[in-house]
């Protein structure tokens, strides 16, 4: 072979190499990670409707979920990221969220040294600041602030622009924008929020503010089966059948109409050994009709980690909303059966203003009484 040959198969070599080694170095840069919960147990509740019930339920203390995340390195710092998470039922196999396929979380966006810009449906502030101080939901899935007008049960705003801040000495802090994507009205259907946190040693704290407007669809109104109110802002809620008696909600298909949904929470935590105290405060104005109401939780407790394996939770829950008060206590224990799953139960009991038919977190049919109460078994496993 002469030397040209040699020259030229010695160069086709390389380029195989060369190209053989791209995909290798595409992964050693990039990174896709399939993840999610499973969660499920059976439930009694002392009073739906004026009967109890013991049901199969899931995605209560944990909710279901399946997801993709994934990083790309673009160099000098930056980094592509996604994020699509789908909810569902493990009773039936349905997706949850309003029945769409990544109702959860999906969005995608890039990372760099001051922070992270996100763009798609994705978790408000209240969320990412103050969720994490509801010891009564840590207790109980089903504890839940009433109606979760404060939004502290961990919810999402669609069609959003979001930054996070990096953590810089212990603080951070985010801002998002929810476009209402409604021809020739900016306003109708727009949200935003803001938020920030600051952790030091064993003492943390979060607040944010996070504002709807024209609160619609998964988010809408239906005050009864919310907080079990039969008049919101002077106006009747339910209907009652004169023979039987049965209630039946007015809002349960056509939201009623709110104009505007303004929620602030601050929240704070602090470890001792083993226990770690929390506690939240959130006060939520609720505009319709011109007119104006008000709700405020406040919420302590703690959670004691007994062992390595098992942990004790409880909070106490109190709620004032229009004239009406509410008294809630919540317990749970959790056992690790391994670092991915683990069994539970949990306990709630609601008491109510006389007129309120109690409800616990908007998870069940209001009681035909002022109380209601549940207990739970379950266990969680995450992959």
């Amino acid at each position: 072979m002469n030397s040209m040959n040699q020259a030229r198969l010695a160069a086709m070599y390389a380029a195989v190499l060369t190209l053989a080694a791209l995909p290798m170095a595409a992964r050693a840069q990039s990174s896709v990670t399939l993840y999610g919960v499973i969660d499920a147990g059976i439930t009694y509740v002392s009073n739906t409707g004026g009967s109890h019930v013991v049901k199969f339920d899931d995605g209560v203390t944990y909710a279901n979920r399946w997801g993709l995340m994934g990083t790309e390195d673009l160099g000098g710092g930056m980094k592509a990221v996604f994020k699509l998470e789908s909810g569902f039922h493990l009773a039936n196999g349905q997706i949850s969220n309003g029945g769409s396929l990544f109702g959860r979380a999906a969005y995608v966006g890039l990372q760099s040294d001051w922070g992270t810009l996100t763009f798609g449906n994705q978790f408000d502030m209240t969320r990412e600041m103050v969720y994490l101080y509801n010891v009564s939901a840590w207790a109980s899935g089903y504890a839940i602030n009433q109606g979760d007008f404060d939004r502290m049960n961990g919810d999402h705003l669609p069609n959003a622009v979001k930054f996070m801040s990096n953590t810089y000495a212990g603080f951070q802090f985010g801002g998002m924008y929810s476009f209402s994507n409604t021809p020739g009205d900016f306003h109708t259907g727009s949200a935003w929020s803001v938020g920030a946190q600051y952790q030091h040693g064993p003492f943390s704290i979060g607040t944010a503010y996070t504002q709807l407007n024209n609160p619609s669809g998964i988010y809408g109104f239906d005050p009864y089966n919310m907080i079990g109110v039969r008049s919101f802002f002077g106006r009747p809620t339910v209907s009652v059948d004169p023979a039987t008696g049965a209630v039946t909600s007015l809002y349960a298909d056509t939201p009623f109409p709110v104009d505007k949904q303004g929620a602030f929470g601050v929240g704070a935590s602090y470890a001792i050994g083993n226990v770690t105290l929390m506690g939240a405060f959130t006060y939520t104005q609720i505009k319709a009709f011109g007119e104006s109401e008000h709700m405020q939780v406040a919420e302590g407790g703690a959670n004691w980690q007994v062992t390595p394996a098992m942990s004790l939770i409880g909070g106490y829950q109190y709620t004032h909303f229009d004239g009406h008060h509410w008294n809630q206590l919540s317990a749970g224990m959790h056992y690790l059966l391994s670092k991915r799953t683990d069994v539970y139960i949990s306990g709630d009991w609601l008491s109510a203003s006389q007129g309120v038919d109690a409800v616990i977190g908007y998870s069940f049919t209001p009681s035909s009484t002022t109380t209601q109460a549940d207990v739970r078994i379950g266990m969680r496993h995450s992959f």
